[in-house]
């Protein structure tokens, strides 16, 4: 059993108290990840690794090679069992020659940092790296069967992009990579322009064979759909806008905010507008500390201007939002009151990317600590007009 991301150690732990054993493996989980599973997988055979995240480290990329030399070993009497799950990106890592930890960190911060989405830094990620984009399952190829557990973090819930693939087939496009790369202004370019030549001479030698079957266990839609099912019984009426909302979390803030507005006015009953997927931030200021979530209710704030009626919460469900250290955060009317009362722009702490700053003054953040879940953000928004 090889299990990375945010959940892996809580997914290993949940497999070891409903499949047969014995199992041998590991679990690379992001530090404060362990979910207190430590001496359960320890006493099954599952070593445990807390490793870097966002940005791989040394526990990455031990890992990694710790998994890829497991594997090598399985035979046809073996089954091998993948667990899946966001945040597995950077708890595995094995950077191609002549690319080391340090340079894959720079080349992964530098496209963070430049606005690229998630789905090309992944990109980027699987032709960069020894277990990516199905190599992980590769070197297990003699086992028996193999197959793979998913908790998508995704828009779209394909598991190829989820952890960025280790154990899914994707066929190699150094060209693709290169582009992203090239597109901006990647450092370290004569390293990975070396990887990316050595794919392409490799051709289809490099494309993985596998057709595992892959589970599905757990997605954005879910989640909507269980709170649907608590608010209506509630007696709320239910918006779902869908879980694969994406773009600019300020823009999608003030759509947001408008559309509440308009439910102020023609609806009679109280309702819950729910959204999932995953919103982007345009990082003016390096310095700044917050994260999609707050950025999108700041953007709500600042739209809504105390409008009575509307109250909204939104987080990561990770239990990290961004660089903030919480989840997420809520807005009421009371929290534009309380601005204006101290004389603060919401403007000026979006222009600086201090949305944390901003819902420490508002009192508005919603801590958990870290959730050993990660199916990307969930936003509620409740509407109760005026004659409801």
């Amino acid at each position: 059993m090889i299990g990375y991301g945010k959940a892996a150690a809580a997914l290993a732990a949940a497999v070891l108290r409903h499949l047969p054993g014995p199992f041998i493996g590991l679990a690379s989980v992001p530090k404060g990840y362990e979910a207190g599973q430590e001496h359960v997988l320890q006493n099954a055979g599952i070593r445990l690794f807390a490793a870097g995240h966002p940005l791989p480290d040394a526990n990455s990329v031990q890992a990694a090679h710790c998994a890829l030399s497991l594997l090598r070993t399985a035979t046809s009497r073996d089954r091998v069992l993948f667990l899946a799950t966001g945040g597995g990106s950077a708890t595995l890592a094995a950077p191609l020659p002549p690319l080391t930890l340090q340079d894959k960190q720079d080349i992964v911060r530098h496209l963070v940092l430049s606005g690229a989405p998630i789905e090309d830094i992944n990109l980027v990620r699987r032709h960069l790296s020894a277990v990516k984009g199905g190599r992980l399952a590769a070197a297990a190829r003699q086992a028996g069967r193999r197959a793979t557990f998913v908790i998508s973090d995704v828009v779209g819930d394909d598991p190829a992009l989820v952890a960025s693939g280790p154990s899914i087939p994707a066929t190699p496009s150094p060209e693709a990579a290169r582009a992203i790369l090239t597109r901006h202004r990647a450092p370290h370019q004569t390293k990975w322009e070396a990887v990316l030549a050595g794919l392409a001479c490799a051709g289809r030698e490099a494309e993985p064979d596998s057709c595992d079957p892959v589970f599905l266990l757990a997605t954005g839609a879910d989640l909507l759909q269980t709170a649907a099912t608590i608010a209506q019984s509630a007696g709320l009426d239910v918006i779902d806008l869908g879980d694969r909302i994406t773009g600019d979390a300020e823009e999608t803030g003030r759509a947001h905010a408008a559309l509440a507005r308009r439910l102020l006015t023609t609806r009679r009953a109280p309702c819950l507008v729910l959204s999932g997927g995953e919103l982007t931030v345009r990082v003016r200021h390096a310095a700044g500390r917050g994260g999609p979530n707050l950025t999108y209710l700041a953007a709500m704030l600042q739209e809504l201007r105390g409008e009575q009626g509307i109250a909204a919460l939104a987080a990561d469900t990770d239990g990290r939002d961004g660089s903030s250290g919480h989840a997420g955060g809520v807005i009421t009317a009371q929290s534009w009151q309380k601005l204006q009362e101290e004389g603060m722009s919401v403007h000026a702490f979006l222009a600086a990317n201090e949305t944390l700053q901003l819902f420490t003054h508002l009192d508005g953040l919603l801590a958990t600590g870290p959730i050993p879940l990660n199916v990307n953000d969930f936003r509620a928004i409740l509407v109760v007009p005026h004659h409801g």
